[in-house]
């Protein structure tokens, strides 16, 4: 199970949110490219990056930032985003500045289609993120809920070419009141397709938890990370006791 490190974007600026309110945001860092960096010393294997301002406007608002972050890896190690990212040409633009893969939300609720067009233009560079409270799909930066399921939702796309679906619950994102293992592993059951945990992330134990489901592709780590609660050094060394285990 991988262990993403999660870098929101807002205004420039590398943030965290609390279930998504963009007014109730706490700034980490004005260079999110040193966070980048940052995490790449540490041993992440990819980062998570969110355009906030994009998830709002409908199209990326970040774009100097990302591009920074990219230039500071240098291609070692892969990201992907999301957030605005809501037709083919937009996919096609962030592709070209060096994300290895796209995450859609919105618009795989709104126009399912677009997202099976582009699995088949943009092969293995599609990521769905299906965020949900209380069971049911938001979209447009949490601002809306739909009537759908999150398994309604992700069954449209088992077999569209996507090579993951990463599943937030809103509920808990930013809070620290730990993860939903539970909802998580049975989507992940569920389904085909690889599901990746986030929203609420907040001690190693949530980490063990995950990892002995041995349904959950990776985990999204963001607030816990930032402010001390999870040492990723030792994050990763205990997901190597799990797997040497299994």
């Amino acid at each position: 199970m991988l262990i993403i490190p999660a870098i929101d974007l807002k205004d420039g600026s590398c943030v965290r949110l609390k279930q998504g309110e963009m007014n109730n945001a706490t700034v980490f860092s004005d260079k999110p490219e040193e966070m980048a960096a940052r995490w790449q010393a540490e041993g992440a294997e990819r980062l998570h990056l969110v355009d906030l301002n994009g998830a709002f406007v409908g199209t990326p608002q970040n774009k100097e930032a990302i591009l920074n972050i990219l230039k500071t890896l240098n291609g070692k190690i892969p990201v992907e985003l999301g957030g605005g990212i809501r037709d083919l040409k937009t996919i096609e633009n962030v592709l070209d500045w060096g994300v290895q893969w796209v995450i859609l939300g919105t618009v795989a609720v709104q126009n399912p289609n677009i997202v099976k067009e582009a699995c088949r233009e943009f092969p293995n560079r599609i990521i769905i993120g299906l965020d949900a409270k209380d069971g049911k799909i938001a979209t447009d930066g949490w601002a809306k809920l739909s009537d759908l399921s999150v398994l309604e939702c992700a069954k449209r796309f088992e077999d569209s070419g996507a090579i993951g679906i990463i599943y937030t619950d809103i509920a808990r994102d930013g809070m620290m009141t730990g993860i939903n293992v539970q909802a998580t592993d049975k989507l992940a059951q569920s389904l085909k397709i690889p599901v990746f945990a986030s929203g609420g992330l907040s001690s190693l134990s949530d980490i063990e938890s995950l990892a002995l489901t041995g349904t959950i592709k990776g985990v999204i780590a963001g607030r816990a990370l930032y402010n001390g609660a999870i040492d990723f050094a030792q994050a990763l060394k205990t997901i190597a006791v799990i797997r040497r285990a299994f």
